[in-house]
């Protein structure tokens, strides 16, 4: 899918390409200079093509107006099947258009026929974030990469997530990637498989475990699980407009809430518990807004906003 360098091995610097660089034709003969060691600066895409071919002219411009837009920060090179055909063939291409995409000299992504052009947006700007863009060293690789983990996991594509999780993993033997290793448990947890999270989470390296990030997903899993038992939430609802102190079912509701995404609504109901029983279960409401507080993180503005809330309401 893409490629993260190896740890301690940086990844290789470079200008970025004058506007003439950008788009070129090249042939099996040119092909390690024009992709392998271009691609070790930026991520080259590799349009495989054929003057016959309709998808082809379809795919092409499409291709260059996206390369182009991206301002040097990913080439394109494009190869005619026809005329120069042993690369093509070395990487099993069997049916045109074919685009390739390197980086750091070898194949990191790709797609087969003529895509709509938002998708090959989509395609140039995953490669661009992966890359950290033009002359982006280790750091910016792997921050760009978690970022872009990130950002899917938070949209709901776990599959993305996990795969750039596990790849920054597999850049690193020893999995000591904390926040890595965390996104993937997180994958698990938004994927209601907890068992396998926690098994994941019972082999984590002895060197992240005291980790911030990893504190954070053992505390989001104890959630999910508590949450997975708090019953269904319009019954919760009808119980407590039948009678609003009963703190039994507001407690449930916020975890059954937290279940289905609504984190905001769930920080409220026991926000709004504390403020009419704070005692209550010993100080069970005020407990359970910690492990919220840690499953987000301590940065997330959430958190921030709704510990302030939290203080308000103990110290007034």
């Amino acid at each position: 899918m893409f490629s993260i360098p190896p740890a301690n091995k940086p990844a290789a610097a470079g200008a970025a390409p004058a506007a003439g660089d950008l788009i070129k034709d090249s042939s099996d003969r040119a092909f390690m200079a024009d992709v392998i060691e271009a691609s070790q600066a930026v991520p080259v895409i590799v349009d495989f093509w054929a003057p016959w071919c309709g998808p082809c002219k379809q795919l092409g411009p499409i291709l260059e107006k996206t390369v182009l837009a991206a301002k040097g920060k990913v080439r394109l090179v494009k190869i005619d099947t026809d005329k120069d055909p042993m690369i093509a063939s070395q990487l099993r291409v069997q049916s045109i258009p074919a685009v390739y995409a390197f980086f750091q000299g070898r194949p990191v992504d790709g797609f087969m026929g003529a895509l709509p052009e938002s998708q090959v947006k989509a395609f140039v700007e995953k490669l661009v974030k992966l890359a950290g863009a033009a002359g982006g060293g280790e750091g910016d690789i792997l921050e760009e990469a978690l970022a872009q983990a990130k950002e899917a996991l938070e949209a709901g594509d776990t599959q993305t997530a996990s795969e750039i999780y596990g790849e920054i993993l597999q850049a690193d033997p020893e999995n000591l990637n904390a926040a890595a290793y965390a996104g993937l448990v997180r994958c698990l947890i938004v994927n209601e498989d907890l068992d396998r999270a926690k098994q994941m989470l019972g082999k984590v390296p002895e060197q992240i475990a005291k980790d911030k990030e990893i504190a954070a997903v053992r505390s989001a899993l104890e959630v999910a699980e508590q949450a997975a038992n708090a019953g269904p939430i319009p019954e919760l609802m009808e119980k407590l407009a039948q009678n609003q102190d009963d703190h039994e079912a507001r407690f449930d509701l916020a975890l059954a809430l937290f279940a289905a995404g609504k984190r905001e609504a769930a920080v409220d109901e026991l926000l709004e518990l504390v403020r009419r029983d704070r005692g209550w279960n010993d100080e069970a409401a005020r407990k359970q807004l910690v492990k919220f507080f840690e499953a987000f993180g301590p940065t997330d503005p959430l958190t921030v906003q709704s510990r302030r809330r939290l203080s308000s309401i103990l110290f007034r």
